[in-house]
C-alpha cells in the first residue's frame, strides 16, 4: 500500500514541477523587433572614403533604419551583429559582435555596438577609423 501512494506522490510532484509558473515563463513565446536605427561614421583618421556597412540579427540582414520580427522564447538571447569595410585596392574590415539576453530588459532597450577598422597599408597604416551602430529592441 505504501508503495503505491509513494508513486501517486511522485506522478503529483511531477505535475506540479511541470505546471508550476516558471516553467511557462521559460516555454512563453514573445515577438521582438530589432531595428537598425543608424549606421554612422564617427571617427576616421585617413583611413578611407569609400566604405561598405553591413548589420545583423540572429543571421538576419538589415539595413539603417529597417526592422526585423522575431518570435523567440522569452529565455532566449538575440545575436546583433555588425560590420564596416573601407573600400579599396586592398580592404580594411572591422566587425563587432554581441549577443542580448531578452530576460535582461522589459519592453525594450538601445544597444550601440562601436566598430573599429584599422588601415592595413600605407603611410596611414595603423590608423583607424570607427563606425557607431545604433540598434532599439522591442517586445511585444
Amino acid at each position: 500500500m505504501f508503495k503505491k501512494w509513494a508513486n501517486v506522490f511522485m506522478v503529483l510532484s511531477l505535475v506540479f514541477a511541470v505546471c508550476s509558473p516558471t516553467s511557462y515563463a521559460a516555454a512563453k513565446t514573445v515577438k521582438v523587433t530589432v531595428t537598425l536605427v543608424s549606421a554612422e561614421l564617427v571617427e576616421n583618421n585617413s583611413v578611407g572614403n569609400e566604405w561598405a556597412i553591413g548589420a545583423s540579427v540572429n543571421g538576419k540582414d538589415l539595413e539603417e533604419g529597417s526592422s526585423v520580427t522575431l518570435n523567440l522564447k522569452s529565455t532566449g538571447t538575440l545575436k546583433l551583429e555588425a560590420i564596416a569595410e573601407e573600400q579599396d585596392k586592398i580592404p580594411d574590415y572591422g566587425s563587432k559582435r554581441t549577443n542580448v539576453k531578452l530576460s535582461s530588459f522589459s519592453k525594450s532597450t538601445n544597444k550601440t555596438l562601436s566598430v573599429v577598422v584599422a588601415e592595413n597599408r600605407g603611410r596611414y597604416s595603423g590608423n583607424t577609423a570607427t563606425w557607431a551602430f545604433k540598434f532599439k529592441i522591442s517586445k511585444k
